[in-house]
């Protein structure tokens, strides 16, 4: 697996030395991250409750598919061919719409070549 660390402004894993963290949060990162992590996302404002349980729901699932709703503004992820989550517009953003249980086909894989920079 390629570490790309160092190409981020001299980045290596593990090092700590240059974040503005107390002693006991270099600790923490250091020897247990995922303490860190939540604590961070916690300072940030963010529910860490909910943040693990959509970690644990992705990395269980071995596909993903995205598929554009036709004739609205929205789009379907779907997890494992059989179950999809919807989401419409409102406005500026996308909202949750709810979820169905079936069989879906594949999505298509180069549905974002068609955006550009």
């Amino acid at each position: 697996m390629d570490n790309n660390f160092e190409k981020i402004d001299g980045l290596k894993p593990g090092d700590t030395s240059r974040l503005k963290l107390s002693r006991w949060e270099k600790f923490k990162f250091k020897f247990f991250p995922m303490c860190a992590l939540r604590s961070f996302i916690r300072r940030a404002g963010t529910d860490d409750f909910i943040l693990y349980n959509l970690h644990k729901i992705f990395i269980k699932t071995a596909r993903i598919d995205l598929i554009p709703l036709s004739g609205s503004r929205g789009f379907m992820i779907i997890l494992n061919g059989k179950m999809s989550l919807w989401f419409y517009q409102d406005g500026d953003h996308f909202k949750y719409d709810g979820f169905e249980a079936g069989e879906y086909g594949n999505g298509e894989v180069i549905i974002f070549d068609k955006f550009k920079n």
